[in-house]
């Protein structure tokens, strides 16, 4: 038997389709890729947060107005600004913290994410007509 037989699992008894190297490779520490998501009020930032941790990403989910020196000691890998009620428009709206901003990781804004996202670097967002 070849080492390419064993890898097919001919003449083992325990398949003939190949093992995902996935299943074979040595666990990797789930906090070093980690995520953070900062809520600003959806319906679905626990579905966000179920989808990144499903892809075996840690991932915590902090309020919008979590304070900034603890979202620099967490240090993510990325930010994910979720969706809320609120509109970028209304002059009170909350907005993600600067620090976060500009903290060099990759940021997804999802609905309201976005739209605070893209004001806040200078970009202009209108309401619907």
């Amino acid at each position: 038997m070849s080492a390419g037989d064993r890898e097919w699992g001919i003449g083992t008894g325990v398949s003939r389709f190949p093992i995902p190297r996935s299943r074979t490779a040595p666990m990797h520490d789930i906090h070093h890729d980690k995520i953070l998501i900062l809520d600003f009020g959806a319906q679905y930032t626990q579905l966000i947060a179920r989808r990144v941790r499903e892809s075996g990403v840690y991932r915590e989910v902090w309020a919008w107005a979590h304070d900034p020196a603890e979202i620099a000691r967490f240090a993510p890998k990325a930010i994910i600004l979720s969706g809320g009620p609120e509109s970028v428009t209304e002059t009170e709206s909350p907005r993600a913290p600067r620090e976060a901003l500009e903290s060099g990781v990759p940021i997804l804004g999802i609905c309201y994410g976005m739209q605070t996202l893209a004001a806040q670097v200078g970009g202009a967002v209108e309401g619907g007509h």
